[in-house]
């Protein structure tokens, strides 16, 4: 395996360019601290090197918060970040993946890495090398997106790079029409980043499609809110969606 500094030693690091493509979003993001530990353990166990926006990410961030903290992108927080500041109790890209406590060189998150979430539950996964044999849409290395208001899993034709200077564009804005609501911005700004919000009736039945104004909405932790799309895919689908992050370690 790689180590740290072999990962990090590229003369064409992608940090200077994500972060002037944050600088220049066209929605509000926030960078939060990374911790060192983490990012090196993370980094290593990726294998992945800080030339790709993941590897600068992880390394460079604690993670970020876009547009009002409706889109959590996963980094390398503190293990322990509570208390009431943007990004609090928010989890890493290595405890969402159930990273191994040190790297370990024939491990991997073979369905996919979870690299987000967004306030409803949307799951965002870089795939795996082999989607289709875990029920997955796309290619390798695509990104997909398991929709709360369908409860499918969806091909977004992009890499995680060209996936994450959409969201900085502002792609969400459209992709989510239909899906918010007058006031969502402070909603989604007061959430702590392992929660979320639930929808009665939920989001994928017909009277939200219809009218989703008529729907009421409660902050609940962001386990139950995937725990609950997973198990109502299998009631409803009998499908499994598989892995959409785990969050039992920051409770």
């Amino acid at each position: 395996m790689r180590l740290f500094e072999n990962l990090t030693a590229t003369q064409e690091p992608a940090w200077p360019e994500l972060r002037r493509l944050v600088a220049e979003a066209s929605v509000p993001v926030e960078i939060l601290a990374p911790e060192d530990a983490t990012s090196r353990r993370t980094l290593e166990q990726l294998q992945v090197t800080t030339k790709s926006f993941l590897g600068a990410v992880v390394v460079h961030t604690g993670g970020l918060l876009v547009d009002h903290g409706w889109l959590r992108v996963y980094g390398s927080p503190a293990p322990d970040v509570f208390g009431q500041e943007p990004g609090a109790r928010l989890p890493g890209l290595a405890a969402m993946n159930d990273f191994p406590p040190a790297p370990v060189a024939d491990w991997s998150a073979a369905p996919g890495l979870v690299v987000a979430h967004d306030v409803l539950g949307g799951t965002f996964v870089l795939n795996g090398a082999d989607p289709a044999a875990v029920g997955r849409p796309g290619n390798p290395g695509e990104m997909i997106y398991l929709a709360p208001d369908t409860l499918q899993w969806e091909g977004l034709g992009a890499g995680y790079a060209a996936w994450l200077m959409w969201v900085l564009d502002g792609g969400l804005a459209e992709f989510t029409s239909g899906l918010r609501w007058d006031g969502w911005e402070a909603e989604a700004r007061d959430l702590s980043g392992d929660s979320g919000l639930n929808f009665y009736p939920p989001l994928w039945s017909k009277e939200a499609h219809e009218n989703l104004a008529a729907t009421s909405r409660a902050v609940v932790p962001m386990a139950e809110l995937v725990g609950l799309a997973r198990s109502t895919a299998a009631e409803i689908d009998g499908v499994d969606l598989g892995a959409l992050g785990k969050f039992s370690d920051r409770v």
